[in-house]
């Protein structure tokens, strides 16, 4: 498996507009893009060859929700670019390391994405990702 850069890190938010005047606004780092996934607002905000993604929780069926019952708003999870999500996954199942989706799922920006479980990672929450050319 080859990692080509972090590609995120995630953030969980309250409030997508509070946050953004605080990335936007405050830093000036400018939003490239927003999407919704299911129940959960994303924001993308580049920084060099890495993003901060703020993610907010749209309806109750949010993993943002758990997430946030727990610890409120604050760092979520680490993204790493992947060559190859498919072989990255088989790499990682020969290992041994436990996913929290056996298979790729869509993601954002049409990305493919698989969550590793924190139990195998140090407890920390990381996310594989591979990206669609042009992105």
């Amino acid at each position: 498996m080859k990692i080509k850069r972090l590609e995120h890190v995630a953030i969980t938010v309250k409030d997508m507009d509070k946050a953004r005047n605080t990335w936007v606004d405050v830093l000036g780092i400018n939003q490239e893009y927003e999407e919704q996934i299911g129940q959960t607002k994303l924001a993308m905000l580049p920084v060099g060859q890495t993003y901060i993604e703020l993610l907010e929780a749209t309806g109750p069926d949010s993993p943002v929700n758990e997430w946030m019952d727990k610890s409120g708003e604050s760092l979520w999870h680490l993204c790493f670019e992947v060559d190859d999500i498919d072989a990255a996954v088989l790499e990682l199942k020969g290992k041994g390391v436990k996913l929290l989706n056996d298979e790729p799922k869509p993601g954002h920006g049409g990305s493919r994405i698989v969550f590793l479980n924190p139990e195998s990672t140090g407890n920390v929450l990381i996310e594989l990702a591979e990206i669609p050319e042009g992105h």
